[in-house]
């Protein structure tokens, strides 16, 4: 029972985290502004949530192009740092390779995760038609994912379904990652 309840909280913890650091990473790659002038609500809570982090990190690690690579190290750590206590509170010998491993999927499925929720709260939001800063966001966020959907896909009706395909991509593409996971731990254990 302890072990679960330390393993829910480290990794609603990390998840916020390194969650935030992906997010981060995401939005400055696609220039959204994030300052406190710019008038985006999440800027802040970004900022405060990963600053601690990504700005050490940045000293040693240089951006690539328009990718923050100090918030996708960031988040990789955070993940490490999970895996690597949870492994200990378990008493097994720890395969650091595994850890690195696992860390990686982690962050993979939380990329995964975040961008189904993404989806989701943007066609929700699109069907109410709100005027408002966090839709604009969201817009902002989920378009150049669906963008290349709907140019291959026709409105069925005048009815959008690409982030009704996306969202079943994303479940395809979280299944072939669990086997692909799983199949790589076990090469690793022998």
């Amino acid at each position: 029972m302890l072990y679960q309840i330390t393993s829910l909280l480290l990794e609603v913890a990390a998840g916020l985290i390194a969650g935030t650091c992906l997010l981060r990473l995401y939005m400055q790659h696609q220039r959204i502004p994030m300052s406190a002038r710019s008038g985006n609500p999440m800027g802040r809570f970004i900022f405060a949530l990963t600053d601690w982090l990504v700005l050490p990190l940045r000293r040693v690690i240089p951006s690539a192009g328009r990718w923050d690579l100090a918030s996708l190290v960031g988040a990789f750590l955070v993940q490490l740092a999970e895996f690597a206590v949870l492994w200990l509170l378990t008493g097994m010998a720890a395969n650091v390779l595994s850890l690195v491993v696992l860390a990686a999927f982690g962050l993979v499925r939380m990329t995964i995760s975040a961008l189904t929720g993404l989806v989701i709260v943007y066609a929700i939001l699109s069907w109410v038609q709100t005027q408002s800063i966090v839709a604009d966001l969201l817009e902002r966020l989920v378009m150049p994912v669906l963008a290349p959907i709907r140019r291959v896909l026709p409105l069925a009706g005048g009815v959008d379904l690409s982030p009704l395909v996306l969202l079943v991509l994303l479940q395809v593409a979280g299944i072939v990652l669990g086997s692909l996971q799983a199949a790589v731990l076990v090469a690793l254990a022998s």
